[in-house]
């Protein structure tokens, strides 16, 4: 009787277990799916703000255009760190995935490190340019400029805090499946930004250079 009675709990707790875990996949297939449709929405931002752009960067109001205050060779630059940062986040979810801790945050360190490059250098191409005298209020053009790349901007940087976050949290609770559920969001988020500023880089730097 005893023997039954205890088989019994056991069979109830594997039960219970096995069912909180599928109500956790379900639930991290859910955030994944519900952040998903959030960057859908963020694609819709930035493309109207690509529009507004389109629409202004003809508008320099008998001052400067692109060809004169862009330099190709320092976004360049620029723009390798932050695709860079793009890969070594592949490697932290490799890592993350094999259930290696310290892989997973030294390459999270690593994107970090890229993405402040990144923003450093957009920082000091503004402070370079409202020193000139190029500052938002010069004309339409300007005004779209700072809009789009400072929106884009803000983004990367929201993208380093989080990333902050993520680096102390798997060194407190490691790869739990709520945490690679983050990591993953985090991820998506991050190669968004990527794609978004490979179209910044084209419509806005190098056909404005040309």
């Amino acid at each position: 009787m005893t023997s039954h009675v205890i088989q019994s709990h056991v069979a109830h707790a594997a039960a219970h277990g096995h069912d909180h875990e599928h109500e956790h996949h379900d639930s991290g297939g859910s955030t994944v799916f519900g952040f998903w449709l959030y960057l859908m929405t963020d694609c819709i931002l930035f493309a109207s703000v690509f529009a507004t752009y389109a629409v202004l960067f003809m508008n320099t109001a008998g001052g400067v255009s692109g060809r004169d205050i862009f330099e190709l060779d320092f976004v360049l630059v620029e723009t390798f760190a932050l695709l860079l940062s793009s890969i070594t986040y592949g490697f932290a979810m490799i890592a993350a995935h094999k259930g290696n801790k310290g892989g997973a945050t030294r390459w999270l360190l690593a994107t970090f490190l890229l993405g402040a490059v990144f923003i450093s250098m957009e920082v000091y191409e503004f402070h370079h340019l409202v020193a000139a005298g190029h500052g938002p209020s010069s004309s339409a053009f300007l005004s779209a400029f700072f809009a789009l790349v400072g929106m884009h901007g803000l983004h990367v940087a929201a993208g380093m805090l989080w990333m902050i976050v993520m680096i102390v949290e798997v060194n407190r609770r490691g790869l739990a499946p709520r945490t690679m559920t983050r990591l993953t969001c985090l991820s998506l988020f991050w190669h968004f930004l990527d794609i978004v500023w490979i179209c910044v880089f084209t419509v806005v730097y190098l056909m404005g250079a040309l």
